[in-house]
């Protein structure tokens, strides 16, 4: 992306956010950009779909448009929802400041829940058609594994506190799973592991709302889109 000066937030997301970073590990950025209005206001307004842009000086970046970052932030998706808990940023204006401080506004117990156990199964059946496809000896299946146990264990912790831990408190229980994915008994380990959470998130008692508090996050892309009318 080479214009940055529409950004409202940026940081390092991935494998280096995580603590789960190998010498081959590329650096991720994940973003928040504002379109100016008068863009929404014509024939062709930018969509979900055309809302995403890609690239940041060679480095694997994504950046969402802000309507479309906080749609899906408000599904609760993972990989979206990253960037308002990160400890870092390398880009935050004050409007990208507001947002962080809105994250809590996004939160639903059964969007966390879906969400994120949605995605760590997704992961699973990658693992399994890589195990399938490209026998054991393929190390995607570690860093499929890896993610899956993150994704596990950070929805249970979003779900259980209503705060969403970016960086792993001890990574080497998540590269041991890695490992072990590349086994033969690899598959029912992932397999028990999926079963151990699911009971984990049936017996617990959620922090968060039913609902998303709607209301301060209308409130902030009204400002947002009148601050860049003239933009």
């Amino acid at each position: 992306m080479s214009d940055r000066s529409d950004l409202l937030l940026e940081g390092v997301v991935g494998s280096f956010a995580y603590g789960l970073n190998t010498p081959a590990s590329d650096i991720d950025y994940l973003g928040v950009y504002v379109e100016p209005t008068r863009t929404f206001l014509g024939l062709h307004p930018p969509t979900r779909d055309r809302g995403t842009r890609q690239g940041r000086d060679g480095a694997d970046a994504t950046y969402h448009e802000v309507g479309k970052a906080i749609g899906l932030i408000l599904s609760c998706n993972p990989t979206a929802s990253e960037i308002l808990w990160l400890e870092d940023y390398t880009v935050a204006t004050e409007f990208g400041a507001e947002l962080i401080d809105l994250r809590s506004c996004f939160l639903s117990a059964q969007r966390v829940r879906h969400s994120y156990f949605g995605y760590a199964m997704a992961q699973f059946r990658r693992m399994l058609h890589r195990q399938e496809t490209q026998g054991l000896g393929d190390a995607r299946l570690a860093k499929h594994a890896r993610h899956t146990r993150r994704l596990l264990w950070q929805g249970y912790e979003l779900y259980t506190t209503g705060v969403l831990p970016i960086r792993l408190p001890d990574p080497e229980p998540y590269f041991e799973f890695g490992r072990q994915m590349m086994t033969a008994d690899g598959a029912e380990i992932a397999k028990a592991l999926i079963a151990e959470y699911e009971r984990k998130f049936d017996e617990a008692t959620s922090v968060l709302p039913r609902h998303p508090n709607e209301a301060p996050l209308e409130d902030f892309m009204q400002r947002v889109r009148r601050a860049h009318l003239d933009d």
